[in-house]
């Protein structure tokens, strides 16, 4: 199976870039970017097939927007590595485990296996 869905079209082996499905109620044939996945009821069309698509008798076309896809810049880049870096810094003053997190009886392989502490009991509850 290849991973580029192409055109629905009969013979079309073009690469499909919208994705046309039909609004039987409001009799409108929408035409938008490429649907994420494969949908049943939707057709996949070229961009040759998408410029010459006519809705049937008595029915409305609507031709979404199209945003052109822009390679990420080097600062969209540099703040994303920045970000990741911040959250992996571990909290000031932090040097032990948070509360609560139990006691380590064992391991296996990257998992620990931790049982809990006995919550300690106040006066007058039993």
């Amino acid at each position: 199976m290849s991973p580029v869905r192409t055109c629905s079209r009969t013979a079309c082996k073009a690469p499909a870039v919208f994705t046309l499905t039909y609004v039987y109620r409001d009799s409108t044939a929408v035409l938008g970017p490429l649907a994420t996945y494969a949908e049943p009821h939707c057709y996949d069309l070229c961009a040759e097939h998408s410029e010459r698509l006519t809705a049937p008798m008595g029915w409305e076309l609507v031709r979404l927007p199209v945003e052109e896809e822009t390679e990420p810049s080097a600062d969209d880049l540099e703040a994303l590595a920045d970000a990741v870096r911040e959250a992996a810094r571990p909290a000031p003053g932090t040097g032990h485990e948070p509360v609560g997190q139990g006691t380590e009886v064992g391991r296996r392989g990257h998992l620990r296996i931790l049982r809990s502490e006995p919550a300690a009991t106040q006066p007058g509850q039993e």
